[in-house]
């Protein structure tokens, strides 16, 4: 029978492995792989040793070439290693090859993920969004994941006890994954009549990249209690909060993060929580514009925005942490006329790109948030001119 489990039961020391394809750089893995080793520490491993590959395409059976992985194998017996993690989603098959190569645990990307999720699932509703999601990414995987069926191929013997019990392994998933989307479809029945006993109010759902800042912003805008880590996806659940700035009352929505590569599983299963921001009038993207990727993560967020039908809606950037930008971008002897005016080129191109809708804050160090909050209050009532003409009660 299928058993769920978290991946890390301690902290583990963890090997990390990339893939150079034909259409990627260098520096993107190297990118990739510095996200994937914050991932596997918000986890709770400890990421020690990277590999990566070039290759034209992925090996069908073990994903990364012989030669490789080999080395890979050499350098993890006889030490402490408890994982390899792969960046990328490998097959229930390529697993099993790996592991009997590694003699370790094998997980990707996308298992690491939902393992995450998992662990910082706390509602009923985020809990089986997760499990939803664990089912979906495990059912394609159960072949390969019988290590006792190696045996089993075409012939006389082949067909034994395992795949009987496979079979009802596929069953009891499937009809998991039945009972589970029931459920999330009864909670978001509630979740719709919720929304719409919201009233009238004009909607604003803070989106971005995961650990932005978003649910410190929405502590400061909000003076609510969500939690705020510097860790990957520390808000699973939407937190929606009333709020009146100069008597004008809107609502604000916390919203769970994007990140690159997130498995479509969790996307289709958290289809609720995202409603929140399909329903939205108004998105405040949050931008960590000390990363040094920064633009990618833009991309990454406009990209899912449009795949989910909000490409269209209004948006206010928040470029955040500037604090932290200055400090990593400026030399401590550069002139402070030389650094007003980069300052002045960055808000420039950023002002044009956005057509003015944008501003420069940093949350921790409550800079422009008075700023932010003028630029909120003259959408939302811009909004509110817009949906109700003849009531003034919004506007003032």
């Amino acid at each position: 029978m299928i058993e769920k489990k978290n991946i890390f039961n301690q902290e583990e020391k963890a090997v990390l492995v990339g893939v150079i394809l034909k259409n990627q750089t260098e520096q993107q893995v190297k990118e990739y792989l510095d996200e994937l080793s914050f991932l596997a520490e918000t986890a709770g491993a400890v990421p020690v040793k990277r590999y990566v590959q070039r290759l034209q395409h992925p090996d069908s059976k073990t994903y990364i070439g012989k030669g490789k992985l080999e080395e890979i194998s050499h350098y993890v017996q006889g030490k402490d290693i408890r994982v390899v993690i792969f960046d990328d989603e490998l097959t229930g098959a390529q697993i099993t090859n790996l592991e009997k190569v590694l003699n370790i645990k094998t997980i990707d990307r996308s298992d690491l993920i939902l393992d995450i999720f998992a662990r910082r699932a706390k509602t009923a509703q985020a809990r089986a969004q997760v499990e939803l999601a664990q089912y979906q990414y495990i059912l394609p995987r159960l072949r390969g994941m019988w290590k006792h069926l190696e045996r089993l191929g075409g012939g006389i013997g082949t067909r034994g006890p395992g795949e009987t019990e496979i079979e009802t392994d596929r069953r009891i998933v499937r009809e998991k994954i039945s009972l589970l989307r029931k459920r999330l479809g009864e909670i978001d029945k509630q979740a719709f009549t919720q929304r719409k006993e919201r009233g009238e109010l004009i909607r604003v759902a803070l989106v971005g990249y995961t650990n932005v800042g978003k649910s410190t912003l929405m502590n400061l805008l909000t003076k609510s209690g969500v939690l705020a880590e510097n860790k990957l996806f520390a808000t699973l659940d939407t937190t929606t909060r009333k709020v009146v700035y100069e008597n004008t009352p809107f609502l604000l929505s916390d919203t769970v993060g994007f990140i690159r590569k997130l498995p479509h599983h969790l996307v289709e299963s958290f289809k609720s929580t995202l409603d929140e921001v399909k329903e939205s009038d108004i998105l405040l993207h949050v931008i960590d514009i000390s990363h040094p990727q920064y633009e990618d993560q833009m991309n990454v967020v406009k990209t899912t925005l449009a795949e989910m039908g909000c490409h269209d809606k209004p948006v206010i950037c928040v470029f955040n942490k500037m604090d932290e930008y200055e400090r990593r971008t400026f030399d401590e002897w550069l002139e402070p006329e030389v650094r007003e005016n980069l300052l002045a080129e960055l808000k420039e191109r950023w002002e044009n790109e956005t057509n003015g809708s944008c501003v420069f804050i940093s949350a921790t160090e409550r800079q422009n948030i008075d700023l932010l909050r003028e630029t909120i209050l003259t959408k939302v009532r811009e909004h509110y001119r817009i949906r109700y003409p003849y009531k003034t009660e919004f506007l003032y």
